[in-house]
């Protein structure tokens, strides 16, 4: 039996994917355009012709799918064969979803016979094809012990956060913070084009300065260009985004900030630059019209 398999092999997943296989971990992998888990056939992976295949054939199995919708249909929830398939098996939640969807997964595949880890990873493109995600885990101690080793060839760090929906609640955490950062960037940037000034010079100060991170210096790399190759997609980030403010609503929490990148993000995929990296929320600025979320 081939032991490990990976469902979902897109924008993120792919890279993932491939650093597991590098790093000498066999593989079954499938995604529903198979043309993306063909790509993996140079890096050694088996790659399967239906996701049930991938459950029937593999012990633990990394789940990279866009949203709650995908992860349903793949494990075909609402159909009785989750009981079937689920038992003995390890499901780890690579993506994001609600927490609270990932608690009722986690229950109905604890009552299957199975163990379900929530593996949330913060990091876009670049980050996953380095190996330097930063992974965040929850779940019973046992099958977090179990999974944590197969999450180094993938994250630079990886954090415990208690039982599940913790490692989730945890990474929509990290997430406010980074589309916060990345808006107001790409939002000072457009304004300085507007008052005239030099952007490149402006690049360099904010590299040069106490603020810069990583990330800002990727992102001020885009806006500078005014091109937008997706490392973080517009499409994701208004899901995640709407994630994070439907988290914080829950809490009662008061997020104007989130609510209004809400917003942004959500005029922007509208307008057509979903599949565009995030620093295209620019694009969302110049449209009249958007209303709160």
């Amino acid at each position: 039996m081939n032991s490990l398999g990976w469902l979902g092999v897109g924008h993120m997943g792919l890279p993932m994917a491939r650093n597991l296989l590098r790093a000498g971990f066999p593989l079954m992998a499938w995604s529903r355009t198979r043309e993306k888990s063909d790509q993996l056939r140079g890096d050694g992976a088996l790659v399967a012709d239906s996701a049930n295949a991938v459950l029937q054939h593999c012990d633990t199995i990394f789940l990279m799918l866009r949203d709650a919708e995908a992860i349903d249909g793949v494990l075909q929830r609402g159909t009785g064969r989750l009981g079937v398939t689920m038992r003995g098996k390890t499901i780890v939640q690579l993506g994001t979803t609600a927490p609270e969807y990932s608690q009722a997964l986690a229950r109905e595949i604890s009552a299957a016979g199975g163990a379900y880890v929530e593996a949330p990873v913060s990091g876009s493109r670049g980050p996953a094809e380095q190996g330097r995600l930063v992974g965040m885990l929850a779940g019973e101690l046992p099958a977090v012990e179990r999974i944590e080793p197969l999450l180094q060839p993938l994250c630079e760090r990886v954090f415990r956060c208690g039982r599940v929906p913790g490692a989730m609640r945890m990474k929509l955490a990290a997430n406010h913070y980074l589309i916060g950062m990345v808006t107001v960037l790409a939002e000072a940037v457009q304004a300085a084009r507007g008052l005239g000034l030099d952007i490149d010079l402006l690049r360099q100060i904010l590299d040069a300065g106490p603020m810069a991170s990583a990330v800002s210096r990727a992102k001020l790399e885009l806006l500078v260009r005014q091109e937008y190759p997706p490392h973080a997609a517009i499409r994701d980030v208004a899901t995640i985004t709407r994630l994070v403010l439907d988290a914080c609503e829950s809490g009662e929490q008061n997020v104007p900030l989130i609510r209004d990148c809400a917003m942004l993000y959500r005029t922007a995929l509208e307008a057509g630059h979903g599949d565009a990296d995030m620093t295209a929320v620019v694009r969302a600025f110049s449209l009249s019209g958007a209303q709160p979320v």
